[in-house]
């Protein structure tokens, strides 16, 4: 598979030039990562090029890289991870771009690419509110249409902001601020003198 993905990085580098910002080969897999001013145009080549023909979109998805490294991460917040699979030469590529704007972050949609991006797009929105420029129906599609933020961003509380439940005298379900005090559990740990042969 090596010889493959050595190929592929080849073809990668030959076709796609300075558009590329980073081409990593590490544990077997291929990572491209492009700026978000390119990200529709790589995503079209790496399509239609009869050299590459990275046809399928097999996941998308956002990712937050706020404590990425226990917070020694410097650089943009939000990413959007694809896997690609070429059924015509098979290999598999990951591309990665990175939304240039922390607190609105936006990347062009490849709907237009991939229309199976459609749904992995709005989870996306939906997980981390990164906003695809060009969706024709970005919405909510695992969280209510009512619920506020974002609910895997890093900073996102882990009781959330509002809890429901049904009022049996209103007899509908009602949204109520969360009553669940945060604490922190640190469990306690006894161990025996030479536990584990020690």
């Amino acid at each position: 598979m090596s010889v493959n993905l050595d190929t592929l990085a080849q073809q990668i580098g030959a076709i796609l030039g300075d558009r590329v910002v980073s081409l990593k080969n590490a544990l077997g897999e291929l990572t491209l990562t492009v700026s978000a001013a390119d990200y529709l145009a790589v995503a079209t080549t790496l399509r239609d090029h009869p050299e590459l023909k990275l046809e399928q979109l097999i996941d998308l998805c956002g990712v937050d890289y706020s404590d990425y490294g226990n917070g020694g991460y410097e650089g943009q917040r939000y990413a959007v991870v694809s896997h690609l699979l070429s059924v015509t030469h098979n290999w598999r590529l990951r591309l990665k771009v990175f939304a240039t704007d922390d607190d609105f972050p936006c990347v062009a949609s490849v709907t237009p690419v991939w229309s199976a991006a459609n749904w992995f797009e709005r989870e996306a929105f939906d997980m981390y509110g990164v906003i695809f420029d060009g969706h024709n129906d970005l919405r909510r599609i695992l969280t209510d249409y009512g619920f506020i933020g974002h609910p895997m961003r890093k900073d996102f509380p882990v009781s959330g902001h509002v809890e429901m439940r049904y009022d049996a005298e209103q007899k509908r379900v009602v949204y109520q601020p969360v009553t669940i005090e945060p604490r922190e559990i640190t469990p306690r740990i006894i161990r025996e003198d030479k536990y584990g042969g020690l």
